[in-house]
């Protein structure tokens, strides 16, 4: 009892204690945890230089809060534009660096009001809406970073969309003011309107140095292959109007011209064609007896008949779309939102997106002067495959046409797909809609720009002179069930290869006749490697040690010897 007694007399004393030391420590653990969290996100969200403080958002600044900057008549202006510049030329990709996800970051940059010495703006309209939907999709997609010294690619906040509404030097000297300007190294600007009165350019008239261009009006004279990027001519209408999407199939008219103010001789050529084929083609043209104004911009007429633009699209299997005084027309959006198929008559137009876009599927492209045989061209396609281009029009249009964001998106996308071409999306995945299949489609002008893998591959079969080995290789390869093709590389200028699969003897064929026993054949290989290395800037080529078994399928040794008796089993 009394030991009892003596542990009641302290036990009740220290047992608070106790519960008093634990709460002060696990309080001020909690602390320190919470206290280091807090740090480590003010850290990861603080701005890392001057630049990104400035966080491109129409929602904390609107465009007439933004600071203004004066353009002195002295400033400098960009070079006028190197139609030579490719990705290996005129584009960083160092910057891009290497990131798990294979996503380039995007900087946009802060909004400005750019004015010249007395005040006057550089454009008479500011930021269009289009231009802030665009900002606004790549602020708000995984390309956008607002960390100026991760970022891949810059994009001005300078709206150049339309060159109608700027002053052209006054906008050259605004690019060069750009922090990062760099002549314009890893710029990119976004145009759809190139060109004015009276030649029209094909491309951005404002001087832009290196800077890419997503462009909406590119010829094969502007266009830089594998650099610029062709983009369409964005339609309002897209916002505006709404086409439910119309099931493959004949519709009421054959061919459909909608096209305002197109040239009198395309105009002259397509009513000889109405008059030729009656009620199949459709020939409408600016209502002249209705006000001015966005209502009569979606209406057409047809000797006093109006109909509703776009709606009556959806009325016919194929739409003309003529170049006007631009070669990038709306009209193309609209044709491919209403699921007609577009007959494309502009000479030298780059089509948007063609890098990656297999418009054989969506579209018949036909040479200007051919426009007299266009019925009978459109005749020649077979209904099945109407259907598909049909189908495939609307998808084109959903996926990379509908929003100033799919747009943008695209022509990001690709960019991508440039800098990082080991996980660049493949022929299949820009052109396949979802749950089409096309396996089934026969006609060649479904062919994908790119072999696919399943038929099978292509021997390449280099020589020189030996023309036994050369026919027994062929034979034995000839027998491979999954062989596409067999392309032999004949390396002899001197002798004519064999005239045909036919096998002959060559009796002036001799061991001394070789490529390889020429003693200088090494010295001019070497020397042919070492000048590829130094304009390639570095050697590509490693040293590698490696086994390979011959294929002994031709020599006389044991068939337990051989590694590979039978060629065909490969």
């Amino acid at each position: 009892m009394c030991a009892s007694g003596k542990y009641t007399s302290r036990g009740p004393a220290l047992i608070p204690r106790m519960k008093t030391k634990h709460r002060i420590y696990y309080i001020t653990l909690f602390s320190v945890v919470l206290l280091g969290l807090i740090a480590t996100g003010m850290f990861q969200f603080w701005p890392h230089s001057i630049e990104s403080t400035a966080e491109w958002s129409l929602d904390r600044r609107s465009v007439h809060d933004a600071p203004l900057v004066r353009l002195p008549v002295s400033s400098p202006i960009p070079e006028r534009g190197d139609l030579s510049c490719r990705m290996h030329t005129c584009f960083d990709v160092y910057r891009c660096g290497y990131n798990p996800k294979n996503r380039i970051k995007v900087y946009i940059y802060p909004l400005q009001r750019f004015v010249d010495e007395v005040g006057v703006p550089i454009s008479s309209t500011g930021l269009s809406r289009e231009y802030n939907d665009l900002l606004s999709a790549i602020s708000d997609s995984d390309f956008y970073t607002d960390d100026v010294t991760r970022a891949c690619l810059f994009v001005p906040s300078i709206d150049v969309l339309n060159q109608n509404s700027l002053r052209i030097r006054e906008t050259a000297q605004a690019l060069a003011m750009l922090p990062r300007w760099d002549k314009g190294m890893n710029h990119l600007l976004f145009n759809m309107l190139p060109g004015g009165p009276p030649d029209y350019s094909t491309a951005l008239d404002v001087p832009r140095d290196r800077a890419l261009l997503a462009g909406g009006g590119f010829s094969t004279w502007t266009y830089r292959q594998g650099y610029d990027v062709s983009i369409p001519v964005y339609s309002p209408l897209s916002a505006d109007v709404e086409l439910p999407e119309k099931q493959p199939g004949p519709r009421r008219y054959f061919i459909l011209s909608s096209q305002t103010a197109i040239h009198r001789e395309y105009r002259a050529e397509l009513e000889r064609l109405k008059e030729e084929n009656g009620e199949a083609l459709l020939l409408l043209d600016k209502c002249s007896n209705l006000s001015q104004g966005a209502a009569s911009a979606r209406k057409r007429c047809y000797k006093g008949q109006v109909f509703d633009y776009p709606q009556i699209l959806q009325e016919s299997s194929f739409c003309v779309v003529l170049r006007g005084a631009r070669l990038g027309q709306a009209t193309l959006s609209d044709v491919l939102q209403a699921g007609c198929i577009p007959v494309i008559l502009a000479d030298s137009y780059i089509l948007p997106f063609s890098e990656v876009l297999d418009w054989k599927r969506a579209s018949v492209v036909i040479p200007e002067e051919k426009l007299p045989e266009m019925y009978t061209i459109l005749k020649s396609i077979p209904h099945r495959q109407v259907e598909e281009m049909q189908r495939q029009t609307r998808w084109f249009w959903d996926a990379y046409f509908s929003s100033m964001k799919a747009i943008g998106m695209t022509a990001l996308e690709i960019i991508n797909d440039r800098i990082y071409p080991y996980a660049a999306r493949t022929y299949e995945q820009w052109n396949n809609p979802p749950v089409v299949k096309w396996s089934s489609v026969n006609s060649p002008l479904f062919l994908p720009l790119i072999p696919p893998r399943s038929p099978g591959f292509t021997a390449v079969v280099l020589t020189y002179d030996r023309i036994e080995s050369l026919f027994r290789v062929i034979t034995e390869i000839s027998k491979v069930p999954s062989l596409a093709k067999l392309l032999v590389v004949w390396n002899n200028q001197n002798k004519s290869p064999p005239e045909g699969e036919k096998k002959f003897k060559c009796p002036e064929c001799t061991a001394i006749d070789g490529l390889s026993l020429d003693q200088t054949h090494m010295v001019e290989r070497s020397e042919c490697i070492n000048k590829f290395a130094s304009v390639f800037g570095t050697m590509p080529l490693k040293v590698v040690e490696h086994r390979a078994d011959p294929v002994l399928y031709k020599d006389d040794f044991p068939e337990k010897l051989k590694s590979f008796p039978n060629i065909g089993s490969l």
